[in-house]
């Protein structure tokens, strides 16, 4: 059987017309600008949302890669190019059926009936002399190939969707607490005032001022409880999983997601590698290369061996002998599939290259973002906290006459706006430094399970 399996991949191996793929020469510079020189190797098994340190977090990836609908789709195209692969080379060189057939027959009168019966074995092998059914398969591999590294790409877009929903939504959790703490300052402004005003020490139209204020502070309580909302029910729905058990879980609260220190964007070259969808690109690239083969083969004469075995009451016989396909009225036709392809290989490359130059744009930009947040979060949060502390003053300053409710109200609005905007960069640093690391194509092969 051995013997067998090897002579079947001699006949099919043939000479192989069209080129062989080679990775094209691209252009690439030393280091992105503002980055080093140093590489950062294979990064598609790195966990990188264990930086953030939020165990819920943590959580929920690990479910989600395994049963994210997301990745039950890139897992089915990948079962669909392995079967593809699996009907090429040897398999789609053998054809053959066998039949058998027994009729009874009769007619008129007594013991005129009969039963015949034969059989017939049919067997086909295609000579592969051009290499034809070899490029079938290197197609059809390279087709394998992009599935696989689609299905990390799309791991990569459904990581950054949990990713933002789950900082959004402790974002505006924040944003809530915040509000509820201006709620309780306002509210302590409205009682002095209106202390004052029965008093005789301030107007109605102040202490309508005060109100109003607290009034305003009360109504956006909804709104960000309900962009809350909306993004625990985007977890959810990334999850695969009923979203009042997670609300349950996400109500209990917890801190912002903090910026992880380190983000080493590596070299462009370690893009050709650690991107899927520059993989992908390149692998539709080399399936476009190995389809001109298979149109190339397509020109030249084809070889196969057929044979019959049949066996029926009276008779058996046998037929053996190769059949000869010269394509010779088409050539024009086969000559047009061929520069189609040839095209079509040519396109794969540009968008190849495409590929390349978006992935070193996206790593480019994502490091110049979570530089530039990282120091607008920081001097927000200074902002917030002087903010903080012209509050309390004004507070007492306010209490002892020194100023008008008019300043204290101003300090106020100044206070809550300067609190919200440096949460609000908090949470952009804290998301760039994961648009970094899926950038590079770290996690794009991770699985929910815990690195050892």
């Amino acid at each position: 059987m051995k013997s067998y399996s090897i002579l079947l991949s001699l006949l099919v191996a043939g000479c192989a017309v069209g080129a062989d793929y080679q990775r094209p020469e691209v252009a690439m510079q030393t280091r992105f600008v503002g980055g080093s020189a140093e590489a950062i190797g294979a990064v598609a098994a790195q966990q990188w949302w264990r930086e953030y340190k939020d165990p819920l977090l943590t959580q929920l990836v690990s479910r989600g890669l395994d049963q994210n609908l997301d990745e039950m789709a890139a897992i089915e195209a990948i079962r669909q190019a392995q079967a593809e692969l699996r009907a090429t080379g040897v398999n789609a060189a053998i054809d053959g059926s066998l039949s058998g057939e027994s009729t009874r027959s009769g007619g008129d009168g007594a013991g005129n009936t009969s039963t015949s019966n034969s059989g017939d074995l049919n067997a086909s092998l295609v000579l592969n002399l051009f290499g034809g059914l070899r490029r079938e398969r290197e197609a059809a591999s390279a087709s394998l190939t992009a599935a696989r590294a689609d299905a990390e790409t799309v791991r990569l877009a459904w990581l950054a969707e949990l990713l933002s929903a789950y900082a959004d939504a402790r974002y505006y959790q924040e944003v809530l607490a915040l509000t509820r703490a201006t709620i309780k300052t306002r509210q302590e402004t409205v009682d002095i005032t209106r202390s004052q005003f029965e008093a005789g020490g301030a107007t109605e139209y102040e202490l309508a001022e005060a109100q109003a204020l607290l009034s305003t502070a009360r109504a956006s309580l909804p709104q960000y409880a309900a962009l809350f909302d909306a993004n625990v029910y985007a977890i959810a729905t990334l999850l695969n999983e009923p979203a009042g058990p997670l609300m349950t879980k996400m109500q209990k609260g917890a801190p912002q997601l903090s910026t992880p220190s380190g983000a080493n964007s590596g070299v462009p070259a370690d893009l050709l590698r650690n991107r899927p969808d520059v993989r992908s690109a390149e692998a539709d690239l080399a399936e476009a290369v190995a389809t001109v083969g298979v149109a190339e083969a397509a020109l030249y004469p084809s070889l196969t061996l057929n044979g019959t075995v049949g066996r029926t009451d009276s008779s058996d016989s046998w037929s053996f002998g190769p059949t000869l396909s010269l394509p010779v009225f088409n050539q024009g036709q086969l000559r047009a599939s061929r520069d189609a392809q040839i095209s079509a290989a040519k396109q794969s490359e540009i968008a190849w290259r495409s590929a390349v130059s978006s992935a070193v744009e996206d790593v480019q930009v994502a490091q110049s973002n979570l530089s530039r947040y990282r120091q607008r979060a920081s001097l927000l949060r200074t902002a917030a906290s002087d903010y903080d502390h012209a509050l309390t003053l004004a507070q007492e300053n306010y209490r002892r006459g020194a100023i008008t409710l008019l300043d204290l109200l101003e300090t106020d609005r100044n206070t809550a706006s300067a609190k919200i905007s440096a949460a609000s960069a908090v949470n952009d640093a804290a998301q760039a430094w994961a648009t970094l690391k899926i950038a590079t194509g770290a996690g794009a092969a991770a699985t929910g399970k815990t690195d050892n």
